[in-house]
């Protein structure tokens, strides 16, 4: 099966240390590896509204949020490239994944189950030199994999703040030669009781 690599670009800044770094891993990928990347600046999603306990959601068939759902479903492996804003992803890549909310509960849609034995990844800079920093961004999309019973390729952490400075972390740039090649195992809650 070709593996087929959604790369969701979620940072306020184009061509950020994020993109950067997820760029350098994606020159890695096998050459029948199909790459679509999409900037969630160029392609803003709405608020998401909760419908869940007054109507059914509808499958949107124009815009961008048809556009990011049809990627997302046609994707094998979805990469979350934000940078780290205030500990977490960015608000527009939160927005997304507030969206796979209303995708789970679109009738005939099947979401959970489409999603369900992909791969999701993420990649993120941080102005931070401790990467503990991080761990809920990670936190959050090991969980939202482990949910959706998704594997988890992990997160690959670049350090830069001003434009272009990941390229300068060569600790990041190695683990990037590699970082798609792992097997992603599948992804449990981090808290299990």
């Amino acid at each position: 099966m070709t593996r087929r690599f959604l790369f969701v670009l979620g940072s306020a800044r184009s061509d950020g240390n994020s993109e950067l770094l997820a760029r350098r891993a994606a020159e890695q990928l096998p050459p029948d590896a199909e790459q679509q990347w999409l900037d969630l600046g160029t392609h803003p999603l709405p608020d998401f509204e909760d419908l869940r306990h007054d109507s059914d959601h509808v499958r949107p068939t124009e815009g961008n949020v048809a556009l990011l759902l049809d990627a997302t479903l046609a994707a094998t492996d979805i990469v979350i490239v934000s940078p780290l804003y205030w500990y977490s992803v960015s608000a527009q890549t939160k927005r997304y994944l507030d969206h796979w909310s209303g995708w789970l509960r679109t009738p005939g849609l099947d979401f959970k189950q489409t999603l369900a034995g992909r791969t999701l990844w993420g990649v993120t800079a941080l102005a931070h030199e401790e990467q503990i920093v991080a761990d809920p961004l990670i936190g959050t999309l090991h969980n939202s994999a482990a949910y959706m019973g998704m594997r988890f390729g992990g997160v690959l952490l670049g350090n830069g703040s001003k434009p272009g400075d990941v390229l300068a972390d060569s600790e990041a740039l190695a683990r990037a030669k590699t970082f798609f090649a792992q097997e992603a195992p599948f992804a449990r809650f981090l808290y299990e009781e």
